[in-house]
């Protein structure tokens, strides 16, 4: 697996750290496509300036199986092997997720499964947890609940608010995406039950 087909609705923050690391020689994947549910999605204007294909197919209105189905089709049709999520806020239907089993990546602003659905860094803030972070996993049909891939740890700082804690959380997605990405991609992992573990080649 190799080629990504990429998913977002909002910046793109993940997708230009996916995009740099690939630039660089330290994740070998290549980006497919780009595709928003958000046609003033600023993420499609960024993977534009990095010449990657683009698509917005506004989803307002539709029912969720029906556009699903349309966003399988064109994801089929330019060969995607791994699905990645980047700031793609719209749930996936079941039949999506059947679709892709095992092949669509997620990463949430928080350690699963502290914390899951939205807004989980003013969660763990309002919480008063003295570590956060951010967790990659498989996604599953249930909510931020599919096996997790990878996690980094971030430390709550007695100064932080809301805002500072997503910030240095966002900081450490962008590494962290990537090398989950890497690994899934390397198929350098087994399944234990809901646990995946690493092994060497």
């Amino acid at each position: 697996m190799r080629r990504l087909g990429v998913l977002l609705s909002g910046r793109g923050s993940n997708l230009r750290a996916i995009s740099d690391h690939i630039a660089s020689g330290s994740l070998d994947a290549e980006i497919a496509v780009v595709i928003s549910n958000r046609p003033d999605a600023p993420g499609l204007t960024l993977a534009a300036e990095r010449g990657y294909p683009v698509m917005a197919i506004p989803s307002k209105g539709m029912e969720r199986e029906a556009y699903d189905r349309l966003l399988a089709e064109e994801l089929n049709r330019r060969g995607v092997e791994l699905v990645i999520l980047a700031g793609y806020m719209r749930l996936l239907s079941g039949w999506f997720i059947r679709q892709f089993p095992m092949r669509i990546l997620n990463i949430h602003p928080s350690l699963l499964p502290a914390f899951p659905g939205l807004d989980a860094q003013h969660q763990a803030w309002e919480h008063g947890v003295k570590v956060a972070g951010c967790t990659v996993h498989f996604v599953d049909e249930g909510l931020d609940s599919g096996p997790i891939v990878m996690q980094s740890v971030v430390p709550v700082l007695d100064g932080d608010t809301a805002e500072s804690l997503a910030e240095r959380i966002l900081r450490e997605e962008h590494g962290t995406y990537s090398e989950a990405i890497g690994l899934v991609l390397s198929g350098r992992f087994r399944l234990d039950g809901r646990r995946v573990i690493g092994r060497e080649t």
